[in-house]
Parts: structure tokens; C-alpha cells; sequence
């Protein structure tokens, strides 16, 4: 039986305003506020909105088979809480039926998983903690940013204690194989791997719409048919996308929704389920190890890293960026660690990128990737200032190291606490479940004593009278 795991991810760039060099030193915010209040509200009106309303009614319209996955980068949901509440009350409200599962991923969509360990997990834990607070749910299964993957960020992840990881099926390393086997991280097995089938995914996102597509129109009845005719052994195909693609990339106006409404029937009458994550990683055994020595991504052709580090202005961007990370991190600055956050988002670089194919055009307020690269620097440069003036760079690396150590310690200590407490705390629990009924027992036996009548005492015998 074929099981569809269906993915959306929810990122909203960050755009930054525009920052001249004499600006440097004297404005320490960098943010193009309009433009973020309206992109995001925009996309939630045209996207997420009526496409979070259509899954809603796919869910109560087919209860406990309908299923589905969501990840959300810290950057999106801060800007959802501030511009459109109403998307991460949608959310709450799919999550209510019980259909959706919610992944881990880094708060700031960036690339700390390729340059510096702790500030990749201090992002994860962060983006878990507010999962948790918003939806109830703690992530078991990670999604890294633009889908990257690789042997050394697979084991990375395994370490943390996630049980899957989603990874692009990407030609260049399945070669032979299918993307619809559960796959496991070639350094450490305990982590599985869920590849995306890209050509059945961007049908949806990318083709849906497209005239000149030789499928056009496309119908559920034949997509679901596709799904259907795959081989018998590929039993796991998984369909992932941005959440955007329904709305903006593929407008309404295209009856998108209701294709998507349609699928459910059309797959249940094809013998077809729906999976999360997470049940496919626990009921699905691996099909063997994966090997994937240089990244891979989901975006363009060449499903690699050449969007956001195939030129010197991108690669110079990033490494000057996280050469003050370390210091980032220590600081302990609210402002200073949320900068921090908005510096790292993929777009940044992105917009940077010369390849001509690369995000289809769009720069944002950039005129070219040299005009976004100034741009960016100049920030950067006043960000690196600020950072430089709580932690200056006098400071030697024994010194900055001593300092992350016994940050690092402090850190363990705390984690020890919390376990001690948590264990004191269930020996009470059970301490106190021990002791209930022995406390019920004197109040039984004082509650039989007064419901029965007391007994007579016997009579006394009268003492023989004199004669």
C-alpha cells in the first residue's frame, strides 16, 4: 500500500532597507519595516489564509485519514505574530483536528548548519521551545533550511535525538535509486531520511499553472493516478513544498484548492493513505544507507548550495557574518541575538546570487547582486561594530574560549538540575500514590465504627446476698 507524506514550509523573508556606508555608527536598525508589514500580510491574504482553511476542511472532511507536515522558521512566526495573528491561529486550529505534525528546523532559515555547530543547536532548541508553546507538540522529526542535507549535517542532527530528517531526492546522489524508500543517514542509522520526490512536488508548486506544460490542465483524478501506477515496491512518496506555492506561486484563480480538496478521495480510491513524518520513520524500515558528501538543497537545477554560496561576494558575505558568532552567542543581548537571527535568512544571500536562473528574477529593492552585496555589508559592517564593542576584539582566543566554556558548563549544570528535579518530583508523585491509601484506611474504619450501633456491655453479676 503507497502512503503520501504531504510537507509545507512557512518562511517569510526579511528585508532589510536600504543602508548607506555613512550610516554606519549612527543607525543601528535595518529593517525595511513597510515592506515586511506588507509582504507578509499580502501573502497571508492570497496563500496562507484561504490555503490553511482548505486543509482545515480537507481534515474534517476526512477524519484520521488526512494527513499532513508543517515547519516554521522563528523569522516567519515572529512575523506572523506581529502582522498577521490570524494564520497562527489557523495553524492552532488545524493542529486541533489532530492531522498535522509540526517539525523542527532553525529559527533563522540560515546556514548554521554548515559554519558553526553551537549557534545551529541554540537555533534548533529555540525554534523547538516556541513549537512547543504555540502547538503543544515537541518536533521529532528535522527539516533543515532550503532542505539541506548532508553525511556530516545528518549526524549532527542524529546527535540532537531526532528520529528522521527530511532530505531532497536529488539525482546526482540516489543515481539508480528511488526517492520512495525510507533511506537512513549514512554515519549515524538511527537517523532516517525521507527524500522528496521533486518532479511530483513541483508539478504541484512550480507546473500547476503553466499552459504551455504538456500536462496542462492538471486534474486530481491523473495525479492521483501517477501515485498509483509507481512501482509496487515504492510504497513512500513525498510530496513537499513551500506553503506559498498555494496562493502565490500557483494563484486561486488557477482552482488550485480545489485540486488539493480533491486528492484525498481520489487517493482513498486508489487504495493510497496519508503518513506523517513521524509514523514513517516508526513503522518503515530502511531501505539502507544514504551517502551525501557535498550538501544538497531543493532549489534550482543543480540541487545544491550555488543559490546562496556560488559566488566570492556570497561566500565572503557568510564567512564575515559568522566570524563573529562565537560572540553573538555569549553576549546575551536580546537585540543584538534577533539581528543576529535576520543577518543569517537564506534571501540575504540569495539575493545575491548570478546565476541567471536563480530565484526567478526577483531581488527584492536590489537593482543586481552587487547593489545587494554593498547593501548587506554596510549592514553588516555596523552589526560587527556593535558586536566588537561588548566583546572587543583585544580579547585573545584563550580568553574567548575560557568564556564559552564556562558558558558551556553552566549550561550542562543547568540540564543536570532540571534532570534531578524532574526525577525528585516523580518520586513524589509516586511517594504520594503510595501513601493515599494508607491515609483512606483510618478514615474508612472511623466511618464503619460510627454507621454501626454499639454494642451492649455485658451485665453484671449481682454479688450473692447475705444470710
Amino acid at each position: 500500500m503507497k502512503t503520501v507524506c504531504l510537507y509545507f514550509e512557512i518562511h517569510q523573508n526579511i528585508h532589510l532597507k536600504r543602508y548607506r556606508f555613512f550610516d554606519i555608527g549612527t543607525d543601528h536598525y535595518y529593517y525595511d519595516d513597510y515592506e515586511n508589514a506588507r509582504s507578509i500580510t499580502e501573502t497571508a491574504e492570497r496563500s496562507y489564509v484561504p490555503a490553511l482553511e482548505a486543509l482545515i476542511e480537507m481534515a474534517k472532511a476526512n477524519p484520521g485519514e488526512f494527513k499532513c507536515a508543517f515547519s516554521l522558521s522563528g523569522c516567519a512566526i515572529e512575523q506572523l505574530e506581529n502582522h498577521a495573528p490570524q494564520v497562527i491561529g489557523l495553524l492552532q486550529e488545524l493542529n486541533e483536528t489532530g492531522c498535522v505534525e509540526f517539525l523542527a528546523e532553525t529559527y533563522s532559515h540560515g546556514f548554521s548548519s554548515l559554519k558553526n555547530e553551537e549557534i545551529f543547536r541554540d537555533e534548533v532548541q529555540r525554534l523547538c521551545k516556541k513549537v512547543k508553546l504555540l502547538f503543544g507538540q515537541e518536533p521529532k522529526i528535522f527539516r533543515n533550511s532550503a532542505l539541506i542535507y548532508s553525511d556530516e549535517i545528518g549526524e549532527l542532527v542524529a546527535s540532537m535525538g531526532f528520529k528522521g530528517m527530511l532530505a531532497e531526492g536529488a539525482k546526482h546522489v540516489l543515481g539508480w535509486k528511488s526517492p520512495h524508500y525510507v533511506y537512513n543517514c549514512c554515519r549515524n542509522p538511527k537517523l532516517k531520511l525521507l527524500l522528496r520526490d521533486y518532479s511530483l512536488s513541483e508539478d504541484i508548486s512550480f507546473r500547476f499553472n503553466d499552459s504551455s506544460w504538456s500536462e496542462y490542465p492538471l486534474f486530481a483524478e491523473t495525479y492521483a493516478d501517477w501515485v498509483a501506477k509507481l512501482p509496487e515496491q515504492d510504497q513512500v512518496v513525498n510530496i513537499f513544498m513551500e506553503l506559498c506555492a498555494l496562493g502565490i506561486f500557483q494563484p486561486l484563480s488557477s482552482n488550485i484548492l480545489e485540486f488539493m480538496k480533491a486528492l484525498p478521495a481520489q487517493f482513498k480510491q486508489r487504495g493510497i493513505t496519508f503518513s506523517t513524518p513521524s509514523e514513517l520513520c516508526s513503522k518503515m524500515k530502511s531501505a539502507g544507507d544514504l551517502t551525501v558528501t557535498y550538501p544538497t538543497s531543493w532549489v534550482d537545477e543543480e540541487r545544491d548550495l550555488s543559490p546562496w554560496l556560488g559566488n566570492v561576494m556570497q561566500r565572503e558575505a557568510i564567512d564575515k557574518l559568522y566570524s563573529i558568532a562565537d560572540r553573538v552567542r555569549i553576549c546575551r543581548d536580546r537585540r543584538l541575538q534577533q539581528d543576529f537571527d535576520y543577518l543569517q535568512a537564506s534571501n540575504n544571500l540569495r539575493f545575491m546570487s548570478t546565476k541567471p536562473s536563480s530565484y526567478g528574477g526577483y531581488r527584492g529593492i536590489y537593482d543586481s547582486p552587487y547593489d545587494a552585496f554593498t547593501n548587506y555589508m554596510n549592514i553588516l559592517g555596523d552589526f560587527i561594530t556593535r558586536v566588537n564593542d561588548r566583546y572587543p576584539l583585544d580579547i585573545d582566543n584563550e580568553e574567548l574560549n575560557s568564556l564559552l566554556t564556562t558558558i558551556k558548563n553552566q549550561g550542562d549544570e543547568l540540564t543536570l538540575k532540571d534532570k534531578e528535579i524532574s526525577k525528585l518530583q516523580n518520586m513524589l508523585a509516586q511517594a504520594d500514590k503510595k501513601e493515599a491509601p494508607k491515609a483512606k484506611a483510618p478514615k474508612k474504619a472511623e466511618a464503619e465504627a460510627e454507621t454501626k450501633p454499639a454494642k451492649k456491655a455485658a451485665p453484671k453479676k449481682k454479688a450473692p446476698a447475705k444470710k
